[in-house]
């Protein structure tokens, strides 16, 4: 069995004071629900304050970036080596970093190994635009961002990586893929393309969550799905309830509440 995740990704939201005052929220709601990976991946400014708030939880923290060198001069990038000391997952390759900050395949697959090499879980982001999806090119091109992004990844790393399908027209825009399109592309697409690279056996074993507009309202048929094993949250998990519930139904369906 896959364990779910359900990873919040706050993207450039929550001072200090309210991600401390977020994680006092679902710490005791949460506290007796398992079977269900509980991430939250907040800003960089917030990782070590939070790993303070959810110590002696089984809360885990995720940064929204990480850069492949460990030291030097790179000012405003954060290593592995730093955050290694605050957090256990890492999100790369987000689409908004694609667009807005110049992040290519190369560079994905550089920080996914750096981020390996650290003892960070990688979440790896791939998905269309919606003019790739109009044309009947997700399928190519899913395919592709996948095969790239594990380029010189070993099978037996394949069990420390994560991989989110996020289609970028869902992001923030309140559309949302239907739960079927979102298990046919991770299972068809995704998941297939992990087989042709390692096997059966590591792709029924790798981790893919869906991300893209999910909410409380559909998170329940998107956790039914065979392939969707989490999600990967934007608007829906800054507010606690809001969280709170997600845990809960993944737990639900997919694990043990």
């Amino acid at each position: 069995m896959r364990t779910p995740i359900m990873a919040g990704n706050w993207k450039m939201n929550k001072t200090i004071v309210e991600a401390l005052d977020f994680a006092k929220a679902v710490k005791g709601p949460l506290a007796s629900v398992k079977g269900v990976e509980k991430v939250i991946c907040s800003s960089f400014v917030a990782l070590a304050p939070l790993a303070d708030a959810f110590k002696g939880t089984d809360f885990k923290l995720g940064s929204q970036d990480i850069y492949w060198e460990e030291q030097g001069a790179f000012t405003g990038e954060v290593s592995p080596l730093m955050l290694k000391e605050v957090c256990q997952m890492a999100i790369i390759g987000h689409s908004e970093r694609r667009q807005y900050f110049g992040e290519t395949d190369e560079t994905v697959n550089k920080k996914i190994k750096a981020a390996l090499a650290h003892g960070l879980t990688p979440i790896v982001c791939v998905g269309e635009s919606l003019e790739q999806n109009q044309a009947g090119e997700t399928e190519q091109f899913v395919g592709k961002q996948v095969r790239a992004a594990l380029d010189g990844i070993t099978a037996g790393q394949m069990a420390d990586i994560v991989i989110a399908y996020e289609p970028i027209w869902a992001i923030g825009t309140g559309l949302a893929a239907t739960a079927d399109d979102a298990n046919r592309i991770i299972g068809q697409v995704v998941r297939a393309a992990i087989s042709e690279l390692y096997g059966g056996t590591v792709a029924g074993q790798t981790r893919i969550l869906y991300g893209g507009s999910v909410n409380t309202k559909n998170v329940e048929e998107l956790m039914q799905q065979p392939d969707v094993d989490g999600g990967l949250v934007g608007g829906a998990s800054l507010k606690p309830d809001d969280y709170i519930t997600l845990a809960k139904v993944a737990a639900g369906v997919k694990g043990s509440a």
